[in-house]
């Protein structure tokens, strides 16, 4: 079990926030969902390759297969590779972190990444912490609170101690 910081529990993002997130990053995927269908659909035409067709064009099973892979995508790579942000996050200035206040590891962001798959986890949060947050012991913090908060417990840390010039 991880160990969990309060002052990661008190910057946590308010559930507004949170719904916001989901919604921008939701509205995200569907943009860039449309947009290789246009592509896969143009691609189709020139190679006539059933790869593509079936992409933009498959049965509801291969539509909520390719869409679930898409969104695990989305969050795994925008996540990963941008410090614990999507396009969502950086709007509202949020992001994930670790509950004991590090950067996640790439184990907890494929564990965020995958349990969205799961139904209801976009609503999850609606209680104390989501469930792709606890099963990944992971966080999404009001960027500018925590650094001020960390930044004043530092300063008060040092107070007493012998400054070297």
């Amino acid at each position: 079990m991880k160990r969990i910081l309060n002052v990661v529990e008190y910057n946590k993002a308010s559930l507004w926030i949170r719904l916001a997130n989901n919604f921008i990053d939701l509205t995200v995927i569907y943009i860039v969902n449309y947009l290789i269908s246009i592509i896969f659909n143009f691609l189709y035409k020139i190679t006539s390759i059933e790869f593509f067709y079936f992409y933009s064009n498959g049965h509801i099973l291969w539509s909520f297969l390719i869409g679930n892979f898409n969104y695990c995508l989305y969050y795994f790579l925008m996540e990963n590779y941008l410090d614990g942000r999507t396009v969502s996050k950086y709007i509202t200035g949020t992001k994930v972190i670790s509950t004991d206040g590090t950067k996640p590891t790439t184990q907890q962001i494929i564990y965020r990444s995958l349990s969205r798959i799961v139904p209801f986890d976009g609503i999850s949060f609606l209680g104390v912490n989501g469930w792709h947050d606890s099963w990944s012991y992971t966080r999404v913090i009001n960027v500018k609170n925590y650094i001020t908060e960390n930044q004043s417990k530092s300063e008060i840390d040092s107070l007493g101690k012998k400054e070297i010039a």
